[in-house]
């Protein structure tokens, strides 16, 4: 109570509206690799919102190795259309499937050797710990890695969001030239622990992006030294100018397409569904932009052993060409496929959303006194944020009470020994809704009646 010495009349403000959950971000990816601008051996972070944004902080991409014939044709034997430093070319993919605001984990530059790969990308990932905003955690460019350091590295992305418990890991089944898959090999190396918190795509996707390259670099036919750039109209030497063939080499190279891992992708359509349906919608059903066709057709039965693996237990979603609808994401399962609670990516990440909206707007009531005016502000805040929820499809049941509860109190989930000690504790139990994973119609003949 204010001391008043002094005639006079005072306004005094009354807060009558109970706290509120603010509710937090659900799609803010972290993207781990190398950049252009990125410092040898030291891990920088930054947060950017288009391209441009990524450009102007860490560089542009690899050029990549070409190398043409006399008659302009490109050399593709041996090419691997996966760049070395995939990065920039996924960054774009995310953009392009509408993706925004996001953060970029810069583990070094383009002279990063394989040697040190797996202790930076590892550092990355540490650094990322200290950072509370992003939510989603990709890794494209760890598939040029060897696949134990990929398993390693996974692994480590997926103990982090369990023990953050505030993100979730979008992972790529690195590509087995050997067994054109790698099913098998990525299944056996995400751990059997953690598997809820991230999911796993596949195949890789034929993107609409062509390679960058340096005209200076590109090796045109037999004559050692000699360039695209040399047959340029343009040049300084006008004697190796040849306009025909360096238009014709420039037309060959634009169709040389990129090959990205999907994560990038799937990052982007996490992002356009949270934005357009909500988090609780699957992230599945929904066209993947910028992508000509997934590097490998699966059928329907192939995806069986995908979708549902009854040995190892962990869901692989698959990326599909459906004729007539175009390139599809079909699946939205966790790692942890056998898992009744946690089977879907949508009940996952709307747990972690609820959880950490709940979690940070409770911080009011610490050291607040531990009795039942604070207890009612609490369960008022809770009850009022999950009711908003409920109203916009995110919960089931067809009256709030079936869709949630919240429970606090003295001789309800705290006895006197709780309270002595400064704990209070609250009991929120939520009814999910989950995918319609498979619609069964049923058909039988009707008999006439007349």
């Amino acid at each position: 109570m204010p001391t008043y010495n002094t005639p006079g009349v005072y306004v005094k403000e009354v807060s009558t509206l109970p706290p509120s959950v603010a509710e937090v971000a659900t799609a803010i990816p972290a993207f781990i690799g190398t950049t252009e601008k990125g410092a040898a051996g030291k891990v920088e972070v930054a947060e950017i919102s288009t391209l441009l944004e990524y450009e102007l902080r860490f560089g542009k991409a690899e050029a990549t190795d070409f190398a043409t014939s006399g008659d302009g044709t490109v050399n593709l034997t041996n090419f691997d259309h996966v760049p070395k430093r995939p990065l920039w070319y996924a960054i774009n993919l995310y953009f392009q499937n509408g993706g925004g605001r996001c953060y970029v984990v810069s583990v070094g530059d383009y002279t990063l050797s394989p040697q040190v790969a797996l202790t930076q990308f590892a550092a990355g990932l540490a650094e990322l710990e200290r950072w509370d905003e992003p939510t989603l955690i990709v890794m494209p460019e760890i598939v040029t890695l060897g696949q134990t350091d990929v398993d390693a590295l996974n692994k480590q992305a997926l103990a982090q969001c369990a023990k953050l418990m505030d993100r979730f890991a979008i992972l790529d089944v690195k590509y087995d030239p050997a067994t054109a898959g790698g099913v098998t090999a990525s299944r056996d190396g995400y751990g059997p622990d953690n598997l809820s918190y991230g999911a796993a795509y596949h195949p890789y996707l034929w993107t609409t992006m062509a390679h960058v390259y340096d005209e200076a670099k590109v090796q045109v036919g037999d004559v050692v030294g000699k360039t695209l750039s040399m047959l340029s109209s343009t040049t300084a030497n006008a004697a190796t100018a040849d306009t025909a063939l360096y238009n014709q080499i420039k037309k060959n190279l634009a169709l040389v397409r990129v090959v990205l891992p999907p994560s990038a992708a799937i990052a982007g359509i996490y992002a356009r569904v949270d934005r357009e349906r909500g988090v609780w919608k699957a992230p599945a059903n929904v066209g993947v932009m910028a992508v000509i066709a997934p590097t490998k057709q699966i059928t329907h039965d192939e995806q069986e052993t995908l979708n549902v693996d009854a040995t190892s237990g962990k869901s692989i979603n698959a990326i599909r060409a459906f004729p007539g609808r175009g390139i599809l994401v079909w699946g939205a399962r966790t790692l942890a496929g056998n898992d009744n609670e946690w089977r879907y990516v949508p009940v996952r990440r709307l747990f972690i959303m609820i959880e950490e909206s709940a979690k940070k707007a409770s911080a009011f009531a610490v050291f607040e006194p531990n009795d039942a005016t604070t207890w009612l502000k609490v369960k008022g805040m809770i009850e009022s944020y999950l009711y908003g929820l409920w109203e916009k499809g995110a919960l089931q049941g067809a009256v709030p009470e079936a869709a949630y509860y919240v429970s606090v109190g003295l001789g309800k989930t705290m006895n006197a020994q709780d309270v002595l000690e400064g704990r209070m504790n609250v009991d929120i139990g939520i009814a999910a809704v989950r995918p319609a994973e498979f619609i069964i119609l049923r058909f039988s003949h009707k008999l006439a009646v007349s």
